[in-house]
């Protein structure tokens, strides 16, 4: 089902393996299936991957979370999406924990 305020769309607006349409600033991806969805090869055996981590428990006062599904310290951040947005022209980055 798509978004209700996203109007349907043949075209991507965006090349990357999900269908991807945007309006007015927001942007809705939505992986396909047949096309390898968003995350190529990160603990693909489990049904769902989550991980939990209790902010007071960070280690350093800024800790920076992977969001592009390419990092090799995942959950971690390593700067694959520099790579990947180069490659995709998409323009992920990673979710910024505060302790």
């Amino acid at each position: 089902p798509r978004h209700p305020r996203l109007p349907p769309t043949d075209q991507p607006t965006h090349p990357s393996p999900g269908r991807v349409r945007a309006r007015r600033g927001l942007v809705a991806v939505r992986a396909e299936a047949g096309v390898g969805g968003i995350n190529p090869s990160i603990r693909k055996e489990e049904e769902k991957v989550v991980d939990t981590v209790l902010a007071g428990e960070l280690s350093k006062p800024l800790t920076p979370y992977c969001r592009c599904w390419r990092s090799g310290t995942f959950p971690l951040c390593d700067g694959s999406h520099l790579k990947h947005n180069k490659a995709t022209g998409d323009n992920v980055g990673p979710l910024l924990v505060k302790k």
